[in-house]
C-alpha cells in the first residue's frame, strides 16, 4: 500500500528473500481483519516489525497517522521511504532480534507478521520488554500460536508456553490460510494477541533461575522432574514446593514453576 491507499504496481514487486523468511501478506481481507483487531488510534505508540511490502503499514498509518517500523531488508526499507513521509513512518533499518525497543518509549503497541524462522527468539526478545508494552498483535505459524496458548498436560504445552504465559494473557484471534501470502507458505498461520499482565504478573525472585528451570524441565520431555532438574534443584526442593519429583514438566502449571523457582532461589 501507498499513503494514498493504492496497491503498488507490478514494477514495485519484490523478490522474497529466503534468508529473511519473507512471506508477504497480500490478501486485503486479512489485512483489514488484522488492522481491525489492532484498532489503531491517533497517538498510539505503534511499532510494526517487518513491514515488508507495506500491506499492513498503510492501514495502520491511515488510522494512527504515524507509526514506527523496523525493517531488516535494505531494499524494502528504501521502498518504504519513498512510499511514506517521515511524518507518517519513522523507519529503523535494523534486525528486530537485536533492536532495543526501550528506545521507543512506553506503551508500545507492537504489530508484525513475524518470520517463522525467528519467531520464538523474537517473542522472547519482546517479552524481555514487557514492562514497556501495551499489547502485541503478531501473525505466526499456527502451530506456534497453539504452543503459546496451550494448557498444562497437552502436547503443545512447553517452554514457550510457560515463559510467555508468565508475562502475558494470550489469545488466538483467527487463522490465516497459506493463499493469503506471496509466496504461499506450506503451513497455516494465525494471529495472536498478547497483553502484558503488568500488575498481575507473578512475582519471580530470580528471572534467570526461573528460565533455567523451565528450559531444563522441557529439554527432555520424557524425563521426570527429579532427573530433568537435578542440576538446579533437589527432589527435596520439589517436594517442599508441593511438586511430585516423579511428575513431568508438561504437567506443571505456570504458577507451579514460579513457586518452585522462588523456593529454590534463596538456596542458591
Amino acid at each position: 500500500w501507498t499513503p494514498a491507499g493504492k496497491r503498488p504496481g507490478p514494477d514495485s514487486l519484490h523478490v522474497p528473500r529466503r534468508r529473511f523468511g519473507q512471506n508477504f501478506l497480500a490478501d486485503p481481507h486479512y489485512v483489514a481483519r488484522i488492522v481491525d483487531a489492532v484498532a489503531p488510534q491517533p497517538g498510539d505508540n505503534l511499532v510494526e516489525i517487518g513491514p515488508g511490502l507495506a500491506a499492513l503499514t498503510g492501514g495502520l498509518v491511515a488510522r494512527a497517522g504515524h507509526i514506527t517500523a523496523i525493517e531488516i531488508d535494505r531494499d524494502l526499507a528504501a521502498r518504504l521511504r519513498t512510499a511514506f513521509t517521515p511524518a507518517q513512518l519513522a523507519l529503523h533499518e535494523a534486525d528486530a532480534l537485536e533492536f532495543d525497543f526501550a528506545q521507543l518509549g512506553p506503551e508500545l503497541r507492537v504489530v508484525g507478521n513475524l518470520p517463522y524462522n525467528i519467531s520464538s527468539p523474537l517473542l522472547f526478545h519482546l517479552a524481555a520488554h514487557d514492562a514497556l508494552l501495551r499489547d502485541l498483535h503478531v501473525m505466526l505459524q499456527k502451530e506456534v500460536v497453539a504452543r503459546m496458548t496451550a494448557a498444562p498436560g497437552t502436547a503443545d504445552y512447553g517452554r514457550l508456553t510457560v515463559m510467555l504465559q508468565a508475562k502475558f494473557r494470550i489469545a488466538r484471534l483467527f487463522v490465516v490460510p497459506p493463499g493469503a501470502f506471496r509466496p504461499a507458505p506450506k503451513v497455516e498461520s494465525a494471529v495472536a494477541r498478547l497483553v502484558p499482565l503488568h500488575g498481575e504478573k507473578p512475582a519471580i525472585a530470580d528471572e534467570g533461575l526461573f528460565a533455567r528451570i523451565v528450559a531444563a524441565a522441557f529439554a527432555q520431555r520424557r524425563k521426570t522432574l527429579r532427573n530433568a532438574l537435578s542440576a538446579v534443584c533437589t527432589a527435596e526442593s520439589l517436594e517442599a514446593a508441593g511438586i511430585d519429583p516423579g511428575a513431568r514438566g508438561e504437567t506443571l502449571a505456570v504458577a507451579d514453576f514460579v513457586r518452585l523457582a522462588n523456593r529454590v532461589a534463596p538456596l542458591r
